[in-house]
């Protein structure tokens, strides 16, 4: 009865190996290339946004973050207005990984689009944008406190 999740789910998970064996030599995991996507994007992102914006827990964020500033791919930092605010900036390393993580990105989607025409390109994109919109309301409204 979940088909829909249950592709995804799939489809997900396959991601991930793919990610996880080709960023492998960087010494990433499969979850950094989003973090470092955003970070390198909007640098001095605060890690309050970061969560917001890639829909992970808080306190996944800060274990994934302290995972890439130990292997120096990011620099976090109290913010000036508000020290107990931290911003999280590429380094080097990062911006130098930065091509391969989008190649990699890259060549998943194109892989597993290969056979869509360009409109079935825009359609499955434009029904996932609507799916993410409202399951993002959803994750909103508990944070909220809004729905139980």
């Amino acid at each position: 009865m979940y088909t829909i999740t249950a592709r995804m789910n799939d489809l997900i998970r396959c991601m991930n190996r793919y990610r996880a064996e080709r960023l492998a030599p960087l010494d990433l995991k499969s979850c950094h290339a989003g973090y470092l996507l955003e970070i390198c994007a909007c640098p001095g992102i605060t890690q309050e946004q970061l969560s917001r914006r890639i829909y992970a827990n808080k306190s996944n964020v800060a274990r994934q973050l302290a995972a890439l500033e130990e292997a120096g791919y990011v620099l976090r930092q109290p913010g000036e207005a508000d020290r107990r605010v931290m911003r999280v900036y590429p380094t080097e390393k990062a911006l130098a990984a930065l091509p391969r993580i989008q190649a990699v990105m890259d060549g998943w989607e194109a892989a597993v689009a290969a056979g869509l025409s360009e409109e079935e390109r825009r359609r499955l994109t434009a029904l996932l944008e609507e799916m993410t919109r409202r399951a993002a309301a959803l994750v909103e409204e508990r944070q909220d406190g809004k729905a139980e």
